[in-house]
């Protein structure tokens, strides 16, 4: 008689009971851990956060910037939490002290070595599925980045952009920003 093994499901609560230092995401049950950022991508981030910051605080905007490690559950369930290199969140409906509940407006993920399949595949579907409106997914071993533009559920549109050019935001009408 056959016995099938069952795979253990993770809760978040594992996520939480991780030691000090090691950082990790849940994707339905399963744990994917994740290597410290290296300078690059922390230089990256920085500057997107201090550039989409500076834009919302001089359009006196609502909605809130949050750099990883910020924890969004997407789900309803305990068994999907991600920390997205950056969340914009406009409805601040969705925010407590554990992070953010529901889809943020805009998320972007900065590709290290190790995060591509996560970062191009499963994020791309659990966050158009989530309802994230906006996702960017920035490479900084290509100099490009990917913008998709997610309507009720669907992707409206995909384009990619070279560091060196002007990204339009799709949430922010009349904002850009260039990556390098």
């Amino acid at each position: 008689m056959d016995v099938l093994r069952k795979e253990q499901v993770y809760t978040v609560e594992d996520i939480y009971a991780l030691p000090d230092g090691v950082r990790a995401e849940l994707v339905d049950g399963k744990i994917y851990y994740m290597a410290s950022p290296g300078r690059t991508h922390q230089k990256i981030s920085s500057r997107l956060n201090q550039k989409i910051l500076n834009f919302i605080d001089s359009q006196n905007g609502e909605c809130e910037v949050y750099p990883a490690p910020f924890a969004v559950f997407l789900n309803k369930d305990d068994t999907t939490y991600f920390e997205p290199d950056l969340s914009i969140i406009c409805d601040t409906s969705k925010l407590d002290e554990k992070g953010c509940h529901g889809a943020p407006d805009w998320i972007i993920e900065i590709v290290s070595p190790g995060s591509k399949s996560m970062d191009y595949f499963i994020k791309l579907i659990k966050y158009q599925e989530a309802g994230v409106r906006e996702y960017w997914i920035v490479n900084p071993a290509k100099q490009q980045l990917m913008v998709y533009q997610f309507e009720n559920g669907d992707v409206k549109e995909v384009e990619h952009y070279s560091f060196d050019e002007d990204v339009p935001v799709g949430i922010y009408e009349g904002f850009s920003i260039r990556v390098q």
